[in-house]
């Protein structure tokens, strides 16, 4: 057998499995090969324009609830980057239609001025990793569905503090991010500002 961790050998050994071998986990080695590549994006460098940007990763609509929220009430001068795990077209124009701050879609980028916006929802897949690499803080979402949180390990490879929802359990490298207090795991509105 080849297991991820001592505590799956432990088990398997507990119950009379010796040929046991602890290989690791493939996720983590990914997501290290993932500083050695270019992670540059030139209209994420435009859009930040050098300030703080939180981004925002596969979110669902109750992320989204309370992350909207914050946004149109927040005063701090914070870019968002919002890469929604739906990128249906009805619900990526209702999120636009929620914010009341000055918000672009990716697939309307060319021909304009990104440093003039305060929020860029991304209508697009396969980039998501790239952008972590230019956030301060990264929410993941997922945390407030079953089985929970996105991957964790893309914006926690860059060393940035990261939030999530409070189904996390499930993921061991989250259960240890929150136990390092590298990722904070929040259930209200109240919490989710505090922490921000």
């Amino acid at each position: 057998f080849f297991v991820q961790n001592e505590s799956s050998r432990n088990l398997l050994q507990s119950i009379g499995f010796n040929n046991v071998k602890v290989s690791g986990d493939t996720r983590f080695y990914r997501v290290v090969s993932i500083l050695e590549r270019d992670n540059s994006l030139d209209f994420i460098e435009q859009f930040k324009d050098n300030k703080t940007t939180i981004v925002i990763g596969s979110s669902w609509p109750k992320d989204e609830s309370l992350l909207v929220n914050y946004i149109n009430q927040t005063n701090e001068k914070v870019k968002f980057i919002i890469a929604p795990h739906n990128i249906k077209v009805e619900q990526i124009q209702e999120l636009k239609n929620s914010i009341t701050k000055k918000t672009v879609l990716f697939s309307e980028k060319e021909n304009t001025d990104l440093s003039n916006y305060n929020v860029l929802i991304v209508d697009t897949i396969g980039i998501l990793t790239k952008i972590y690499s230019y956030a301060e803080i990264a929410y993941v979402g997922g945390g407030f569905g079953n089985p929970g949180i996105h991957n964790i390990l893309e914006p926690a490879t860059f060393g940035i503090p990261i939030i999530v929802g409070p189904n996390f359990t499930n993921f061991a490298e989250a259960v240890a991010l929150v136990h390092q207090e590298g990722c904070i795991s929040i259930n209200t509105q109240t919490e989710l500002n505090e922490t921000l």
